[in-house]
C-alpha cells in the first residue's frame, strides 16, 4: 500500500470510504467469534465515525429476501437516504452496482466490516488488493462463524497486504486532535454510548470533575448525509 494515498500513514475522513457487507440477521445468528452486541455497537460506532465525518459509505446485503433478511435497522436508520445493494454472490466485488459505487467515491483506501469474515470480507478484500486499493479490514466490526474461522480470514488479507483497525481507532482516527472541535461532542457522544468503560469514564469525567450536566440524549441523526447518500 502506497503511503502516498494516506496521510502519512493515517486514515483521514477524505482519504477513504466505508463498505459494510451483509450485517443482516442471518449473518448475525451465524456468528461465534465475538459476543452479537459487542459485535453490533462496534458496526455503529464505525458508522457513526463515517457519518459524523462525512466519509462516503455504501451498503450492501446478500439474498435479504430468502436468506439473510434486512440489514440491521439501526444501521439503516443512519443511513436512511441509502437504498442497500442487493446481491447473490457472497463476493461482492463480484456485483457492478458495487464496484461502480466505490469508484464513485474516488477514494483509493477502503474500510471494510463483514459478516462472515471467512467469505465476505476475505473475498472482496483479497481482489481489491490487486486491484491497487488499500483495503483496511474493521475486524471487530467484522465477524466469522468461529474464532479459527475469523482470525484465519484476518490472517490471510493481512499476508496480502491488508491492515486490520478497530472500529474505535477509526473513530479516533478520524479526530486525532481534542482540539479539533468541529465535531467534539458528537465524538464524545458515540464513545459514551458504545464503548463501554471508556465511555463511562468520559462521562464521569465530565459530571464529576468538569461539572458539566448528566448526559441524557445522544443525536447524531441529524448529521449532514454523506456525499454518497446525497446522490441516492
Amino acid at each position: 500500500m502506497s503511503l502516498g494515498s494516506t496521510d502519512r500513514g493515517l486514515l483521514t475522513s477524505d482519504n477513504c470510504a466505508v463498505i459494510f457487507i451483509d450485517h443482516q440477521p442471518q449473518m448475525f445468528f451465524g456468528v461465534a467469534n465475538i459476543d452479537r452486541q459487542d459485535l453490533l455497537n462496534n458496526v455503529l460506532v464505525l458508522a457513526k465515525a463515517a457519518k459524523i465525518f462525512r466519509v462516503p459509505v455504501i451498503l450492501t446485503a446478500v439474498e435479504s429476501k430468502d436468506f439473510g433478511g434486512n440489514i440491521t435497522p439501526q444501521l439503516l436508520d443512519l443511513f436512511p437516504a441509502q437504498v442497500p445493494i442487493e446481491r447473490s454472490s457472497l463476493n461482492s466485488w463480484d456485483d457492478r452496482k458495487l464496484v461502480a459505487a466505490v469508484k464513485k467515491t474516488a477514494r483509493k483506501n477502503i474500510l471494510i466490516a463483514a459478516l462472515w469474515t471467512e467469505a465476505s470480507l476475505v473475498f472482496p478484500a483479497l481482489q481489491m488488493l490487486e486491484e491497487g486499493y488499500g483495503v483496511f479490514a474493521v475486524e471487530d466490526a467484522s465477524g466469522g462463524t468461529s474464532k479459527t474461522a475469523h482470525d484465519a480470514a484476518i490472517r490471510r488479507i493481512e499476508q496480502a497486504g491488508a491492515v486490520s483497525v478497530t472500529a474505535l481507532q477509526v473513530l479516533l482516527e478520524f479526530q486525532r486532535d481534542w482540539s479539533r472541535k468541529d465535531h467534539y461532542e458528537e465524538v464524545l457522544a458515540v464513545m459514551k454510548e458504545h464503548c463501554g468503560a471508556y465511555g463511562q469514564g468520559i462521562e464521569y469525567a465530565a459530571t464529576m470533575v468538569h461539572k458539566a450536566p448528566a448526559c441524557r440524549t445522544t443525536n447524531i441523526e441529524s448529521t449532514a448525509a454523506t456525499p454518497l447518500e446525497s446522490d441516492a
